[in-house]
Order: C-alpha cells, then structure tokens, then sequence
C-alpha cells in the first residue's frame, strides 16, 4: 500500500507499507538524499513476515517533493517527518530501524519522542553526542576524534555532479556505492546499477539534490537525552564502513542508553546481498525482544 503524507505546505512525502496491516510497525529511515527504495526489496520482505515495514522518500529525495530551495528545512524537521509518516498510518508506536543520517534522525526520535518508539537499530552512523568514547584500559577519547571519513569517500563527495545523461549517472552512482562497500565483501555492480535504476525510474528523475547537505544542522546534539534512553536499541558495527568506522558503533553504545551492540562482518556503508539476511535477522530478533 503506497500513502502520500503531507508534511508541510505544499510538501508531500511518498511512502510505502508492507506487510500484515496488525502486525507491530516498523519503520525504516534511509539516508542523506536517499529513496526509500534503498531499502532492499528482500530486507524489506524479510522484516515485512513480522512487521508492517513502512519506507519512505526523504524531502528532496526520490518521488516526494523538493521543496528545500523554496522552503528551507532542518535536519530536525526530517525527524519530525518520521512521526507524521507514522501518523498517517495510525501508527502510535514503531520500532525504527535508521541508517547513516537515517540513523540519527532515529535518535533525535529517541531523545526527543521515546513515547513513540518502541526499538531501535541503528547502523552507518555516528551519535548525536559529545560522550567521550572509554577503552577497556580506560583511556578516553573525544568525541571529535573519533576516526574521520575515509578520505576517497570526501575525494568522491567533493566532485561536482554533471549532467552526462542517465547511463552516466548511473556509472556514477556505481562508483560511488563500490567506495562505500568497502572491500571487505565482494561488489555486485549490476545489481547495484540495477537498484539505482529502479530508484531513479521512481523518481522520474536522476538528477541529485543537495538539500540534506545544505539544511539547518545545528542543535542537533543529545549527549544527555541519550545517556538517559530507556528504549531497547540495537548498534549494528560495520567493520567495513568507510564513512563512521568502527570505534564509532562502540562510541553509539556508550553514548546511548538500553543499548547493546552486534557485528556484521564484512559490512561497508552500503546493504550488500551477504548482509541482507543476518541484518534482517539480527533486526528481527531484536524486534522481538520487546
């Protein structure tokens, strides 16, 4: 079942439910100027057995407006767009599953609305926090040092996106997600380029916004409101993960409370097709706990 939800005037978000319409919600967040489509179709039914899994487009990202040039946003306000994502379904409480910003716009849910919320998995992500990170030697280390984005990733990030039509881009969007992997795993191109072409044939589109790197990102931070989290969370490390490497899944632990912390081996910042169904099920088994 596919819903529009209106967030803001004239701003419409598309969003998608799977699975039985009784079963406990669980919403997934992707991440910066990413469709709801990235979500793998076989996560996606895998968790939609246990679940009513809903997805959803970002503002400026896939089929729901972009709207940022002429009504600018904060990140807060996506957080915000979550709970009426929910709202529009009838759902009073989720469990929510975020990835990269996708992941911390689940802890400003969970700082800012834990009524709402009944889990969280978090993963390609780094906490809203300033809690320095403590060794099992004792040693702390700032938040602001934790390791920084690999560097071909920024190399990546830094190049101007241009227009040289849609195979182009897709070529783009390929590279860019191979860097993400890692290298841990092996990189399936086509099955990536065909991802991609399915998202960009939602959106009717394949240009690439910028909003979600422009928007308002302060006041962000929750040192104290996640230190306080009473709602079951789960912190899913991706050794591979070119982006918040690891220390940063055990600084999310430490950082957040009622949380505890799995690995996926060979995991990047990306959902490879070996790390759908341990993902699922580690997702699924923590569900259940609650």
């Amino acid at each position: 079942m596919q819903q529009t939800v209106d967030v803001a005037p004239d701003v419409h978000l598309w969003s998608e439910a799977r699975g039985p319409a009784d079963a406990p919600a669980l919403l997934l967040i992707m991440g910066a100027q990413a469709s709801g489509l990235g979500w793998p179709e076989e996560l996606v039914d895998a968790l939609a057995v246990r679940h009513q899994v809903i997805r959803y487009d970002h503002r400026d990202a896939g089929r729901s407006t972009w709207s940022y040039d002429a009504h600018p946003y904060r990140i807060n306000d996506l957080a915000e767009d979550a709970l009426a994502v929910l709202d529009a379904y009838g759902v009073e409480r989720a469990h929510v599953v975020g990835m990269s910003l996708g992941g911390m716009l689940a802890q400003l849910l969970l700082a800012d609305h834990p009524e709402r919320i009944l889990s969280a998995t978090l993963f390609s992500t780094c906490a809203l926090s300033e809690k320095p990170l403590t060794a099992p030697d004792g040693t702390e280390t700032a938040a602001a040092d934790l390791p920084a984005i690999d560097p071909r990733v920024l190399e990546m990030w830094a190049r101007p996106v241009e227009d040289h039509g849609l195979e182009a881009e897709l070529d783009r969007r390929v590279e860019h997600w191979q860097v993400l992997s890692g290298t841990d795993l092996p990189f399936h191109a086509d099955e990536m380029r065909e991802r991609e072409r399915r998202i960009i044939e939602h959106a009717g589109r394949y240009d690439v916004s910028t909003a979600h790197g422009r928007a308002d990102h302060s006041d962000m931070l929750r040192t104290d409101e996640l230190a306080r989290n009473t709602v079951p969370t789960l912190i899913v490390e991706a050794p591979a993960e070119p982006v918040f490497p690891p220390p940063h899944p055990s600084h999310l632990q430490q950082a957040i409370g009622a949380a505890r912390l799995v690995r996926m081996p060979g995991m990047g910042h990306a959902l490879p097709r070996e790390c759908l169904g341990p993902l699922a099920d580690a997702i699924l088994a923590h569900t259940a706990r609650v």
